[in-house]
């Protein structure tokens, strides 16, 4: 494959119907075809999109298992065959029911030739009834840049990040679902008051000043920019935004060069897109591709050592109690490990 010398890129952000497949179908084909007009080769749209995200937690397993769909399902056989029909690739989220009998957050990219590359949540915490993936996901394009894809959560664990760099990748897709959650830590981000998103046509600046503070785009960037300088990649974030079940999307679609530079952006309080041209001469001497060659291996196996501090994705996300510091003194329970001189 010959590589490119700029990849055209979009990212969406829209506000999803729960259970509501025809109608947020819909809404991937219009912004789609949008973007194939643009010009654009790759989409990425949110998280779970295809279905709806928040309110699946109040959904029972047996009803969970009736709006999953194994991955030559309708919704991304619908997806595969737009990207066919439109020339780009596009990637979406779906509930996937899985070949194992489990259920998954998952993510398809459907490329212009038919081909599916899926990745599966690592870090799943909305029901119990839905397991985590244990794979990465990275795969070569026709435009000769490998691309890799975390989901959510996925993306806020450093290690999920660097590992996909050193798989190859040199674009991160990253749907979310997030902003203006009710975080447990104290200086994290908050809940948006459902009101000013209801009352978003009277008073605009109103919520655009919330997605635009600390329980939106300042969160982010808090660490999304490092996600791309630290590991000299782009980054396409895409996320919902709106009513959320009870809580507010706060949207913020970006696209992130390998410097953590910001390209493209949107704060608005609708449904959007945002494209940019991702200059590929970039990567060979961007910051974190230069970081990534002087890295000493030897010295990492901290990184692959349980330390006994460990929790499932769900009670990680939700527990009210603190976390206390690993201890460095512990290969996981009973084994001693040589922490220093």
């Amino acid at each position: 494959m010959d590589e490119a010398a700029t990849l055209r890129c979009a990212a969406v952000q829209f506000e999803h119907r729960p259970d509501d497949k025809p109608y947020n179908l819909a809404r991937v084909r219009e912004q789609a075809r949008a973007a194939a007009e643009d010009g654009v080769q790759m989409v990425a749209f949110p998280e779970m999109c295809l279905l709806g995200y928040w309110h699946l937690r109040r959904h029972t397993a047996g009803r969970l298992r009736e709006l999953a769909e194994p991955l030559a399902g309708p919704s991304v056989t619908a997806v595969r065959e737009l990207a066919g029909e439109l020339g780009l690739a596009i990637g979406a989220g779906f509930l996937e029911a899985g070949e194992d009998g489990r259920l998954y957050n998952s993510y398809a990219v459907c490329m212009p030739d038919g081909t599916v590359h899926r990745h599966r949540k690592l870090h799943l915490f909305e029901h119990e009834a839905i397991s985590s993936g244990d794979d990465y996901t990275v795969f070569d394009t026709p435009w000769g840049v490998r691309v890799g894809v975390l989901i959510c959560w996925d993306n806020n664990l450093v290690e999920n990040v660097r590992a996909t760099a050193l798989l190859g990748a040199s674009v991160l897709v990253a749907p979310h679902q997030t902003g203006g959650t009710a975080s447990r830590s104290p200086h994290g981000m908050k809940p948006i008051p459902t009101r000013l998103w209801d009352a978003r046509h009277d008073d605009p600046a109103a919520v655009e000043a919330e997605f635009r503070g600390p329980n939106g785009r300042g969160w982010l960037m808090r660490w999304l920019p490092a996600r791309a300088h630290d590991n000299g990649l782009f980054v396409l974030f895409s996320n919902g935004v709106g009513r959320d079940d009870d809580e507010v999307r706060t949207g913020n679609a970006m696209i992130l060069d390998p410097y953590g530079r910001i390209l493209a952006e949107t704060w608005a309080a609708e449904d959007a897109r945002v494209t940019a041209d991702l200059d590929l001469g970039l990567l060979p001497l961007s910051t974190g591709r230069r970081w990534l060659s002087g890295r000493r291996p030897e010295l990492y196996g901290v990184l692959t050592r349980r330390t006994g501090a460990e929790r499932d994705p769900r009670t990680a996300r939700f527990s009210t109690a603190p976390v206390p510091p690993p201890d460095p003194g512990r290969d996981g329970p009973g084994a001693p490990v040589r922490a220093g001189r």
